[in-house]
């Protein structure tokens, strides 16, 4: 198990979704995450009614790979600006931040993972999952995003804070979207075909 943390994305074992977003008004979005029970903090709920957070009218699909900081190659820890340029390295994109409410609206198996640990500081929550996202803004106190936990058997969406020098853990998720190219590759190989 140590060694399979130790390998570098894309050659280690990581999570892969299929995510729909899009297609609903920000009304209608904030109406499915009631029905569902999904909670917010008030960084989240910051987020998704700022003017800024723009939705899609058309529904799209999103290929999605969650893994760790470890598995970007940063045994040591990563600012978020170091998490994103390797990510992108990689082949690997930021998502929008839109992905957030779609992605808690779809992923209800999120296991709970509770720490023991009394202090977790410059780690993200035990449990959580951050979605690589762009900042809508420079405001050092707007929230930078979402992340995803699960705690009392509640789903949360939860808008995080992070200036330019937090240092991320190497154990802390995230989710990218894999790059367009990446996504419609074998639709390519279709089209050359007929060619």
């Amino acid at each position: 198990m140590l060694i399979e943390d130790e390998k570098i994305y894309p050659d280690c074992s990581v999570e892969i979704r299929i995510v729909d977003v899009g297609g609903l008004t920000k009304p209608q979005l904030s109406q499915k995450l009631d029905q569902h029970s999904i909670l917010l903090n008030k960084y989240g709920k910051q987020l998704l009614n700022d003017e800024r957070f723009i939705v899609s009218n058309t529904k799209q699909s999103l290929q999605t790979v969650e893994l760790t900081v470890r598995q970007l190659g940063f045994s040591d820890g990563a600012t978020t600006l170091q998490l994103f340029r390797r990510a992108n390295e990689l082949g690997l994109d930021c998502c929008p931040v839109e992905l957030g409410p779609y992605l808690r609206l779809q992923y209800l198996d999120q296991p709970e993972i509770v720490s023991t640990h009394i202090s977790e500081e410059r780690k993200a929550p035990s449990g959580s999952i951050t979605i690589a996202s762009e900042a809508l803004t420079e405001d050092i106190d707007f929230p930078k995003g979402f992340y995803l936990r699960r705690i009392n058997d509640e789903f949360w969406l939860r808008g995080y804070l992070a200036d330019h020098l937090h240092v991320w853990s190497p154990h802390d998720r995230f989710i990218f979207c894999r790059a367009q190219l990446l996504l419609y590759e074998d639709q390519e190989d279709v089209l050359k075909g007929k060619e």
